[in-house]
């Protein structure tokens, strides 16, 4: 909770500061950045380059502060999604002092005579509440998981590699260890830390793209092809490009809050692209542990060639006793037909769903995509608290509504 000292203050500056967030965020991650190289093997590349990880630093500071006085939305949600991002990343709790001393340092510098020490006092106390909540569910993920931050990742090796659809591979990974592969809940996600040619590194988050069980995971991959200007994907090319089977990969335990609870609400699964991935996760391990529960898949892409464990889907919805299958083709050239699937061309209207009564929506996909999709189910009379939703890449969607 805020003193209430600091309320007034943080309510006076509030539209100030939201004012020049991305100011705040450019200074912030530039001169933190330039400072401290080594951080560029934790932060993305791709999304410093197109200022969606800036965009979405500002959306959770901004957020946040309007939660503390009341008038913003309730972050829980936000907390739980990001500490998970946070935790398969193993950051540690010292590493949000460095952060607080750059942010409240480009606050200064963008605003000025404005930060007088009141207002400077009141913007610490909100990072700090926001940073100590972070760094409790963290501490809590970890002790879930049984892990230490400072060395969470194993070596696993490409075992298996097979192409999914046009752009899009997946790898079966097998730990090198000889150990089983760890415990995860359908719907979450591990972190995979890629070694670069240029001798960086990255790491980047991606769904267990199959059902829990077995000796290995897998994860599914679509090559990121840059638009309007903004360059290809980094480590989605170079993993697609140079990593056969038998290469090495470290990689990250489960994480991630998108994970139906068991019992027999209907499922609403709706996905674009490569966000089809936790969802194909979900129904495998749904038609082999709860077949008789109610499922609705919908699924966007922009042509069948690209559409990736289509097959699969097919399969796992084919031993679901009540299981409704949709696809949207952006392309309507590729159109086939499909057994147990309906098929529609052009982009997905959120009328059209099927909407069983008192369904759990789960979406996955680019974020104006779901923001489409939720406002439109929210139109619809599906519960707010009854859409959940993951992100691939920077979290944006709190900033963007």
């Amino acid at each position: 909770m805020l003193s209430s000292a600091h309320e007034p203050v943080i309510r006076a500056t509030a539209p100030v500061v939201a004012a020049h967030l991305d100011e705040i965020s450019s200074e912030f991650y530039d001169s933190m950045l330039s400072e401290n190289p080594e951080l560029w093997n934790i932060f993305s590349r791709s999304a410093q380059a197109s200022g969606q990880q800036k965009r979405a630093l500002a959306g959770a500071v901004a957020g946040f502060a309007l939660s503390l006085i009341g008038a913003g939305p309730p972050m829980h949600a936000m907390f739980e999604r990001v500490a998970g991002r946070h935790a398969s990343l193993g950051i540690q709790p010292e590493q949000y002092t460095l952060v607080g001393r750059y942010l409240m340092r480009a606050v200064g510098t963008v605003l000025g005579d404005a930060l007088t020490p009141t207002v400077a006092a009141a913007w610490d106390e909100v990072y700090w509440l926001m940073a100590c909540r972070f760094i409790g569910v963290e501490a809590r993920l970890y002790a879930t998981q049984g892990v230490d931050p400072t060395s969470s990742f194993r070596d696993y090796e490409i075992s298996e590699r097979h192409e999914e659809a046009l752009d899009t591979v997946s790898f079966v990974l097998t730990a090198l260890d000889g150990a089983a592969a760890p415990h995860f809940r359908p719907g979450q996600y591990v972190t995979v830390a890629v070694d670069l040619p240029d001798g960086g590194r990255q790491l980047r988050q991606y769904s267990l793209s199959r059902a829990p069980g077995g000796d290995s995971l897998r994860i599914t991959v679509r090559r990121v092809r840059g638009t309007n200007g903004r360059p290809d994907g980094l480590v989605s090319g170079h993993l697609i490009d140079h990593f056969p089977v038998g290469s090495k990969l470290p990689v990250s335990p489960p994480f991630g809050n998108l994970t139906p609870p068991p019992g027999t609400t209907p499922l609403l699964l709706i996905s674009a692209g490569v966000g089809i991935t936790p969802m194909a996760s979900m129904l495998g391990h749904l038609a082999r542990s709860r077949p008789q529960r109610p499922v609705v898949m919908v699924h966007a892409e922009r042509s069948a060639e690209r559409h990736p464990l289509r097959a699969e889907v097919l399969h796992h919805g084919s031993r679901m006793r009540d299981f409704r299958h949709q696809v949207w083709y952006e392309d309507p050239t590729t159109l086939d037909a499909v057994h147990h699937t309906e098929i529609r061309a052009g982009r997905v209207t959120t009328a059209d769903i099927p909407l069983p009564p008192d369904a759990e929506a789960y979406l996955c996909g680019p974020v104006p995509f779901m923001q489409v999709v939720r406002a439109g189910l929210l139109q619809r009379g599906l519960p707010e608290d009854r859409i959940h939703y993951e992100v691939f890449g920077s979290d944006t969607w709190q900033q963007a509504g």
